[in-house]
């Protein structure tokens, strides 16, 4: 382009067409677990970057839950500064790599970029995952000088994406920061729940490895609540913050669920990621082999698993109550589950999983219409009498969701929950209990890995005020001192 950025008029820009990341060839990668999106080239970067506006109200970045600074760190991406913008990321993410791939950017910066309805946002989420990339294969990443210790102990229940981001925020203020993490591999659901070939865990260990050569202790397979007491937590830190996630799962309460061949998700997904199954022989800890699977439910778990099952050698058939439209999951999850051949079965509900010596044969589903909308604003899925079919299959995924676990609330009565079991706290993310935050799926339910991270850098601000004694962050007191 003959122009650089800064000579660049809005409608030049706007003539740039949208950078489409490369991929794997669906065909190849239904066999295998290698990432699926491929990145963008340098020049694809550069060439995607000059396409952003430099709004001056930057309504992408109120689209951020944490803030990042989007129009700078692109600025620096279109003039070839890729390690620069990756060092301005990590000032408000510590996870760049992660949220590059995973974030839900369609419905969060991207969505909120001026140039979304007419021309397709800004691709956000491949620029962070670029500039991440970039500096992490290039063995550019430096670690930020150590600052000075304020003598003040945290401890992080949980290793999951907002326990990660409490411990950047605060080990950088110069508090000794302590995760605490019930399995043996730190990350959360980023190492147990999402696939490899949407978040390669070599991608997390290095992201965690990064908080560790900036002083973050994690103590791994220590369950709070169990092998420790939150008192003993309590009594030898300062501030503890609660990260443990939704990990419940939930059923349909339907004939056959006891069955063997029948999963939820969560302990599906944790087999074949965390516990290595898809590597099976190589790891003993093989999946019981599915060859027709049903997966319940319509977000980006039940993609997940369904895209799991598919790479595992099975046909797979995506069972929904509600109509494509209202398919919760991602539209690349199901674009990209779409390409591999999996069969979606939407407006149906399965009423009866039914087996032969204990083992799922097959599932009894009922046809339903779309009625009036209900609580969530959808059209509520209404069955339809006498519609009822079967399916025929060896294993039934139910992804469906999660609910609180209760591990660690049940053994602290003093921490105030909410009639689902999550823990209520503050605008600050500030518990019933002196000393103690939480946030994340532990207080809001499931939700998307940066909204997670949104959580922990509100609470991370709130327990750095309450370490050295200041006003706590939107306080009256906080307000008389700025004027």
């Amino acid at each position: 382009m003959g122009k650089t950025g800064n000579t660049l008029t809005p409608k030049e820009r706007m003539s740039i067409p949208r950078a489409e990341m490369p991929e794997q060839d669906p065909s190849a990668r239904a066999a295998n677990f290698e990432e699926v999106p491929l990145g963008l080239t340098p020049e694809q970067a550069m060439s995607e970057a000059l396409r952003c506006l430099n709004c001056r109200k930057k309504p992408c970045v109120s689209g951020c839950p944490v803030g990042v600074q989007i129009p700078e760190f692109i600025a620096l991406v279109s003039e070839g500064k890729f390690v620069e913008a990756a060092r301005l990321i990590k000032e408000t993410n510590v996870l760049p790599a992660v949220t590059g791939r995973v974030c839900p950017q369609e419905t969060q910066c991207e969505g909120d970029c001026t140039l979304f309805k007419r021309y397709g946002g800004v691709s956000i989420g491949a620029l962070e995952r670029f500039v991440a990339d970039y500096e992490r294969n290039n063995n550019l990443v430096e670690i930020p000088p150590k600052p000075k210790s304020t003598g003040k102990k945290v401890a992080i229940i949980g290793s999951g994406p907002s326990g990660l981001t409490v411990a950047g925020d605060l080990i950088l203020l110069g508090h000794e920061v302590t995760v605490f993490e019930a399995l043996h591999e730190a990350g959360g659901v980023l190492v147990y729940g999402i696939p490899e070939f949407r978040l390669p865990k070599e991608i997390v260990r290095a992201e965690v490895d990064y908080l560790v050569q900036q002083g973050v202790r994690f103590e791994l397979n220590v369950v709070v609540g169990m092998t420790i007491g939150m008192d003993e937590i309590l009594e030898a830190h300062d501030a503890v913050y609660i990260g443990v996630g939704a990990g419940l799962p939930w059923f349909m309460r339907i004939e056959g669920e006891e069955l063997n061949g029948v999963f939820s998700a969560n302990e599906y997904l944790t087999r074949s990621n965390l516990m290595k199954g898809y590597l099976f022989p190589e790891y003993d800890s093989p999946l019981p082999p599915g060859k027709h699977v049903c997966v319940v439910g319509g977000g980006n778990v039940a993609m997940d698993s369904a895209r799991t099952a598919k790479r595992l050698g099975a046909e797979v058939t995506i069972v929904y109550r509600r109509a494509r439209e209202q398919l919760p999951a991602r539209a690349a999850e199901v674009h990209h589950a779409d390409e591999e051949d999996i069969v979606f079965q939407l407006l149906t509900n399965p009423v009866k999983i039914f087996g032969k010596d204990g083992k799922v044969i097959g599932m009894e589903c009922i046809r339903m219409e779309l009625g009036e909308p209900d609580d969530s604003g959808r059209r509520r899925p209404i069955p339809i009498e006498g519609s009822n079919f079967e399916i025929a299959c060896d294993q039934v995924v139910i992804s469906i969701g999660a609910g609180a676990n209760p591990l660690l609330t049940k053994t602290v009565p003093e921490l105030k929950l909410n009639k689902w079991g999550y823990i209520e706290v503050d605008d600050n993310n500030r518990t019933s209990m002196p000393k103690v935050w939480a946030g994340g799926d532990i207080v809001t339910g499931s939700a998307t890995v940066i909204e997670a991270m949104g959580a922990g850098r509100i609470a991370a601000k709130s327990m750095h005020a309450h370490l050295l004694g200041l006003p706590q962050p939107g306080s009256e007191e906080e307000r008389e001192e700025s004027d």
